[in-house]
């Protein structure tokens, strides 16, 4: 024996071998010297358990191993950057994706072209070289192709909407075990699908989009003490009524344990203003005037900046950590949801969250995109917090009666929202994507992680 899954199904020498001589990759099986390694990821609130890992080098890697599951009745799964853990695999086929990311631009076209393993910061410097910027999140480490399939909200989301409405063309490996181009005009029922579906339909070998004309902006963030995160929030609150679409922005309060940056209260409540503007310096500054009369600020980077600084305006972390992410979708923030939430998460609570966040949505958020997608545009705001292993769903338990009954599918992870996928859309939108699901993979292969359940 060589292998066994978690139903006692015995995987055998001579199935392992046949794989391997199919792939130019390695395999690791549990036990294996460099099995742990090829499983970490950025969360480390979970981990894959898988009966075997692929370490797909090419897409025809990734063919055999999805193959290889079909045969042997086992499901399959893809890790990038193990950003958006949810359900460990404890079974089956994992591909892992990182050595597969090759990244290049089109300058011409304004088109990127992107491996399966490519993480956003290759693709920012790649863009930056041509004066162009991709639609990335506010993470430079996170995966391109969970990011973008999962809709891709990031620091341009009000100017040019979600990175899933810029995508192309999608080659991807579906449970037959096919390579195929999906297009506007080939496969288009699967183009629609993946793009805000995510990772029900196939493991993806490569993204093409188109990118932005943004050579700068004016952004960064200003951090202010937490005894001042209810002025922020409620200035910030009515500021939003009336800000132009170029202006994107969001208003997080942070209990971190270390230091983002000199002057930052280590383990004390912060506010931190994110602010992404592409109009004018001198724009910028007559709009963002009225936040920074707030107070005293602890920090402020706000200014000028080129486009390839963007990962700047969050200071996301950028070491592995145990944590659950979740969110639910906002039609309003009014005044009362401004005031339940500070009696949450502000200075007098009790909550220890290290990051609740509210994101302002709206412009080209709110707007379909020229090829129709999956991806929910309902929603004035998303509430999204990071919390502790272990930490109850309070915060956006009470949030709900503002809520639009809706999450965000790619501000999910830890083991609990495995099944939250379901809530990440409408009805019609969610019957639609079961029954892409059923044509292309009726058996559930692809049933690790967020996934949609196939139905006739």
């Amino acid at each position: 024996m060589v292998a066994q899954n978690a139903a006692g199904r015995v995987i055998s020498e001579e199935q392992v071998g046949r794989l391997i001589g199919r792939l130019k990759g390695e395999i690791f099986l549990p036990g294996d010297a460099g099995y742990d390694a090829e499983l970490s990821g950025f969360n480390l609130i979970a981990q894959h358990r898988p009966a075997i890992v692929v370490a797909a080098v090419t897409g025809d890697d990734i063919a055999a191993a999805v193959s290889f599951g079909a045969e042997l009745g086992l499901p399959v799964g893809v890790q990038a950057t193990g950003h958006g853990i949810a359900a460990p695999a404890e079974d089956g086929v994992l591909v892992t994706t990182r050595r597969m990311n090759t990244v290049t631009v089109d300058p011409l076209a304004r088109i990127a072209h992107v491996e399966a393993g490519a993480q956003w910061h290759q693709v920012i410097t790649t863009a930056a070289y041509h004066d162009l910027a991709p639609l990335n999140g506010s993470s430079p480490l996170v995966g391109v192709v969970g990011y973008t399939l999962g809709g891709g909200l990031g620091p341009l989301g009000r100017r040019y909407g979600y990175a899933a409405d810029h995508v192309t063309r999608i080659r991807i490996v579906t449970a037959d075990g096919r390579i195929r181009w999906v297009t506007p005009h080939q496969h288009s029922d699967l183009f629609w699908a993946l793009r805000g579906g995510k990772g029900s339909f196939g493991i993806v070998l490569a993204l093409e989009f188109r990118l932005m004309p943004v050579q700068r902006l004016y952004g960064g963030g200003i951090y202010f003490a937490g005894e001042l995160a209810g002025r922020l929030l409620r200035t910030w609150q009515r500021w939003t009524q009336h800000v132009p679409e170029e202006m994107t922005s969001s208003v997080a309060l942070l209990r971190l344990p270390e230091p983002v940056a000199p002057g930052y209260p280590r383990g004390r409540l912060a506010a931190h203003l994110r602010i992404a503007f592409t109009g004018s310096e001198e724009e910028g500054e007559r709009l963002v005037r009225p936040l920074r009369a707030v107070g005293p600020a602890l920090i402020d980077t706000v200014g000028e900046m080129p486009y390839s600084a963007v990962a700047d305006i969050h200071h996301d972390p950028t070491e592995p950590m145990p944590y659950h992410e979740r969110n639910i979708v906002l039609d309003r923030l009014d005044h009362d949801a401004v005031e339940n939430l500070l009696a949450l998460v502000g200075a007098e609570s009790s909550c220890t969250d290290p990051m609740v966040e509210v994101r302002q949505l709206g412009g080209a958020l709110s707007r379909p995109a020229e090829i129709p997608n999956a991806v929910g545009r309902d929603g004035a705001f998303v509430l999204s917090t990071l919390s502790r292993p272990s930490s109850p769903d309070q915060v956006l338990t009470a949030m709900s009666p503002w809520g639009t009954g809706r999450r965000y599918l790619n501000f999910l992870a830890g083991p609990d929202t495995a099944e939250a996928a379901a809530e990440s859309f409408d009805r019609p939108t969610l019957e639609r994507l079961a029954r892409v699901k059923a044509a292309y993979d009726p058996q559930n292969l692809f049933r690790i992680g967020h996934t949609i359940a196939p139905r006739s």
